[in-house]
């Protein structure tokens, strides 16, 4: 089950607001279906970000897949500790394994993610 309290992109990114900074990560789902991540690179602290645009890159043995801003705005903070030791993505994405966090545009909102619900719906698609 995914966690209530946050956002999702339909494209696997998960956010949690905290005044107008929001914390990105890949969901459960997401990490599942690379199977083990082997390499990650995040966008630097500093850019401006628009809601799809790339933000990162997550491999596996599996495949790769580019991980997209679900929110507008400044990246403010990348997840060191994630990039130094990936099993926090795999083990851990909703909590240690955090990717970045970005700095809310003026006006930007969540009103275009999907709650949990419709998140579990999407999923069950697949």
């Amino acid at each position: 089950m995914n966690p209530t309290n946050l956002r999702y992109a339909k494209s696997h990114e998960w956010v949690k607001l905290n005044g107008d900074v929001a914390t990105v990560g890949v969901t459960k789902f997401a990490v599942e279906q690379l199977t083990e991540p082997t390499f990650l690179e995040l966008i630097k602290v500093g850019k401006e970000v628009a809601i799809e645009t790339e933000i990162g890159i997550i491999e596996s043995v599996k495949s790769t897949s580019s991980i997209y801003a679900p929110v507008a705005g400044t990246v403010a903070e990348v997840n060191q500790a994630a990039l130094d030791n990936l099993s926090l993505v795999n083990d851990d994405p909703f909590g240690t394994g955090w990717l970045l966090k970005i700095r809310l545009a003026a006006g930007a909102n969540l009103d275009h993610l999907l709650d949990a619900t419709q998140y579990e719906a999407q999923i069950a698609g697949h």
